[in-house]
């Protein structure tokens, strides 16, 4: 026999601000009162608050959220404060006898969704969770010995032999009437800058929410063909984009799996779809390491790494921080950053491997400013990158594998479009020199108006050098 709806609910949002594919807002959606809610929790143990570029984005997302809720009949409560004491307050203030979520990964989360468990309970109401957010939950992929996988190439076929996943659950059709209760107003969260208002490249770059990133898969599907040869191309605009709409849960990755599988049966290139897939496989590989070594922000995953000779120099981390390191490529892509709080993946690791291997300098400090500049500034991804180019990861690249920015921006910008659009004092440069200036004669600088050191800094630190130097250190630290 079927359990009775419960009379009150509350739909808990964290994560996973959408309406379809919403495995908690489908069992809300059976109450006959019903609270949306978010919680901007700043206060429960280890919680991470968002950074600058992430508190933008979170608050057109919430907006564009209570936009979809109110098409249903509903509207999205906002609360601030310790979880653990605002969801049973909510919970008391309109007789709520259950309330819904969709589960996290991370010990924080885990530790704060317990705690909101455990009053509950003290409280005579039931919580109920559900699997949203990953295409497989960390307990079902697993070595023989039962411990975690951490190469992804095996853990990405144990998420494929499990079989598709579950079907995306369609958005409700109609949702119970609101409850009167309190909200608190958004703007009084003050998460967007004013004085001074850094974020109109972002409002330039970016449309929040979830119907502008299921139309932004869209439009990725139907232009995927060549993907898997030019996403490592940051002067063609061959990625999917979709990382800030997954890190705020616009968009499920159950969804976009099937739909790019849809895509491939509909005739799109199989290896290109297998390649975006790949990516996708990523992003749930970060989430396993997070869920089993909860440190992964702020812990070397191998432990030898702890005893590295980093160094300090905050005017090298300065220059790096302002793209004005003298290797434009890396330029390029800080500048991007900060306009658009976002980089390009191919250009994201040559930036994360300067400052790791050419500057030196702590992998977490550069991890701390990705945090806070980029709007897809993910718990798991972030620091799994991270880690992974600095050698201290799960299926790292090795240490020794240093990236020469030079032949990377020769590679992979040839014609030097992707550097002349962020770096544009060196944009009348030949090709031949766009990502190396300082071989320059003094003439085509002229003719170019490049002054090195004034107009566009010489390199901090030399390749070949530093390279040795890293080199050196890594020696070292194995001895």
């Amino acid at each position: 026999m079927a359990a009775e709806p419960p009379s009150s609910a509350i739909v808990w949002f964290r994560d996973d601000l959408r309406v379809a594919d919403h495995p908690a807002l489908t069992a809300g959606a059976k109450a006959a009162n019903l609270a949306c809610a978010y919680v901007l929790d700043e206060d429960s143990p280890g919680i991470r608050a968002h950074g600058g570029a992430s508190r933008w984005w979170l608050a057109q997302s919430l907006r564009a959220l209570d936009a979809d809720l109110r098409k249903l009949g509903q509207r999205l409560v906002l609360r601030r404060g310790k979880a653990s004491d605002v969801i049973p307050a909510l919970a008391g203030e309109m007789s709520a006898s259950h309330v819904y979520w969709n589960r996290r990964y991370d010990r924080p989360g885990i530790a704060a969704d317990d705690a909101v468990i455990a009053e509950l309970r003290a409280l005579g109401l039931s919580g109920g969770t559900f699997p949203g957010n990953l295409l497989a939950e960390p307990g079902r992929i697993a070595t023989k010995d039962g411990g975690p996988v951490r190469v992804f190439t095996p853990f990405w076929k144990r998420v494929l032999g499990l079989g598709d996943p579950r079907k995306a659950l369609p958005a409700p059709e109609r949702l119970p009437p609101p409850v009167d209760i309190a909200s608190d107003r958004l703007e009084d969260w003050r998460l967007e800058p004013t004085n001074p208002d850094w974020a109109g490249g972002l409002r330039e770059t970016w449309q929040p929410g979830e119907n502008a990133a299921r139309q932004r898969l869209s439009d990725f599907l139907d232009s995927i063909r060549g993907y898997a040869d030019d996403r490592d191309r940051p002067d063609k605009p061959a990625t999917s984009r979709l990382s800030p709409h997954l890190h705020f849960g616009e968009i499920s990755p159950v969804e976009i799996f099937h739909a790019a599988r849809f895509a491939a049966d509909d005739g799109a290139p199989s290896h290109d779809i297998e390649k975006f897939l790949r990516e996708l496989g990523w992003r749930e590989f970060s989430y396993h390491l997070l869920h089993h070594f909860p440190d992964l922000a702020t812990e070397n995953l191998q432990s030898r790494f702890d005893a590295f000779p980093w160094r300090n120099d905050d005017a090298a981390l300065k220059a790096w921080q302002r793209g004005r390191t003298g290797y434009p490529i890396v330029d390029a892509g800080m500048r991007e950053l900060w306009q658009t709080g976002w980089m390009h993946n191919r250009v994201r690791m040559v930036a994360a491997s300067f400052l790791i291997k050419h500057l030196l300098i702590d992998w977490r400090i550069g991890e701390q400013w990705f945090w806070d500049t980029l709007v897809d500034a993910d718990p798991a991804n972030n620091t799994a990158s991270w880690q992974w180019v600095a050698g201290s990861g799960a299926d790292a690249a090795p240490y020794f594998r240093i990236f020469n920015p030079v032949l990377q921006g020769e590679k992979f910008d040839p014609q030097g479009e992707y550097v002349r659009r962020w770096v544009p004092e060196i944009a009348a440069l030949p090709d031949r020199f766009v990502h190396k200036p300082w071989i320059a004669s003094p003439l085509e600088l002229a003719e170019a108006k490049v002054a090195l050191g004034k107009t566009y800094p010489e390199p901090i630190v030399d390749h070949d050098m530093a390279r040795k130097r890293a080199l050196a250190a890594f020696e070292a630290l194995k001895a």
